[in-house]
């Protein structure tokens, strides 16, 4: 059974704004969108880029700089492509201010 781990701060994620975390040896993404944290894989499932290191947030939707593909923070969905597999996405929380992701 999945387990949160602490993995930073919570003030750590500013809002409009994702940052990556290793977490049992994956790249897992946390973002901030209205106040609300979301967590997905940091890599694109199109071609392995990095969706933290200058992806672009517009809601909860972020886009892949390297070749454009969208996808949704809530629930991992493809949005727009070419990627067609959706990323993971974990469970996230703000425990008495540390950032913590079920993974």
């Amino acid at each position: 059974m999945a387990e949160f781990v602490t993995v930073g701060r919570a003030d750590e994620i500013t809002e409009g704004e994702a940052k990556a975390f290793p977490v049992n040896g994956a790249e897992i993404a946390v973002s901030r969108v209205g106040g609300t944290l979301y967590a997905f894989s940091d890599i694109c499932t199109h071609r392995a880029c990095n969706l933290s290191m200058g992806g672009e947030i517009d809601g909860t939707s972020i886009t892949c700089e390297c070749h454009g593909s969208t996808f949704d923070m809530t629930t991992g969905a493809v949005l727009e492509g070419p990627a067609t597999e959706p990323v993971a996405t974990f469970p996230v929380r703000d425990e008495g201010g540390e950032l913590q992701i079920e993974a």
